[in-house]
């Protein structure tokens, strides 16, 4: 199983702003910082700002931040809002499988049991548990200088 670049960079978002509360954070600066596409940036932070996971501040002097405390963000929750599909088999999705097979497979129900098992493991922690001791989180913003320009 994979998670899609959506969801990794949703995390690493909001991993930043998490890390860096009292400021706020433009698409420009994030993507600069990480080294990842200002587009598919935008696309992520409209994706968490519509769930509830962050707010976005408009007009000059704007950013992102987070819309609540790390502690009460699951991530979880953030799977599921930024994951299109988690049927990581054909036949997770009735509208559209072609497995002849299908019918008989028992192939689905483990691995449905194991997606339930990974969703549930997230679902323990949160945005707070990624953070971890003061040491964690002053050598992540270490690895994360400000640039001035975003990756293309």
């Amino acid at each position: 199983m994979r998670l899609t670049y959506h969801t990794d960079y949703s995390l690493r978002l909001l991993m930043l702003l998490a890390l860096e509360p009292d400021q706020l954070h433009t698409i420009e600066e994030v993507a600069g910082r990480y080294g990842i596409s200002r587009n598919h940036l935008m696309k992520v932070a409209m994706t968490l700002t519509q769930a509830g996971f962050v707010e976005s501040v408009r007009g000059r002097g704007g950013g992102l931040r987070l819309a609540r405390p790390p502690q009460q963000i699951r991530l979880g929750a953030v799977v599921r809002a930024t994951e299109d599909s988690l049927g990581i088999v054909e036949c997770f999705d009735r509208a559209t499988n072609t497995c002849v097979i299908a019918p008989a497979c028992t192939l689905k129900h483990v691995l449905n049991d194991a997606v339930t098992e990974f969703l549930k493991v997230l679902d323990r922690h949160t945005l707070a548990d990624l953070l971890g001791p003061p040491a964690t989180g002053k050598r992540m913003r270490q690895l994360l200088p400000v640039k001035v320009t975003a990756a293309r």
